[in-house]
């Protein structure tokens, strides 16, 4: 009998790896990659449901609009915003964020994070209501 010769079992990998590569370059050059991942626009929902907060007097009414922020009807810049916020001495104070629909996400995120910092968690977020709005 014959025996089978090993050296054709041998297999190149030589090829393997130069798909390998072009494949890697391919998918490298064909993908998109996200620019501004911060600047993520959102529409905020409106809220067909909810407890009003009755007649108590809100010590902190902070405002969010495309290009300012109000606080207590005040407009003011984010640094003067945490001023203010530093000078609050009761830390359960209640704070009412009003946000416009249009603001970027990365305004409120700064405010909220100044918010945290200074340890000011009853936060309430207003929205209008839905049957208003109809």
């Amino acid at each position: 009998m014959k025996k089978r010769s090993r050296d054709s079992l041998n297999f190149e990998m030589t090829p393997l790896i130069d798909v390998v590569f072009l494949l890697l370059i391919f998918f490298m050059v064909s993908t998109v990659f996200k620019k501004d991942e911060l600047a993520l626009l959102l529409s905020l929902p409106e809220a067909s449901k909810g407890e009003g907060m009755g007649q108590e007097k809100r010590l902190v009414v902070i405002e969010l609009s495309q290009d300012d922020i109000a606080y207590n009807g005040a407009q003011l810049t984010a640094e003067e915003l945490d001023s203010k916020l530093s000078a609050i001495e009761d830390k359960k104070t209640p704070v009412d964020l009003r946000i416009d629909k249009d603001v970027r996400y990365e305004k409120i995120v700064t405010v909220l994070d100044k918010l945290k910092l200074h340890q000011l968690f009853n936060l309430t977020l207003v929205t209008k209501s839905a049957q208003s709005s109809k």
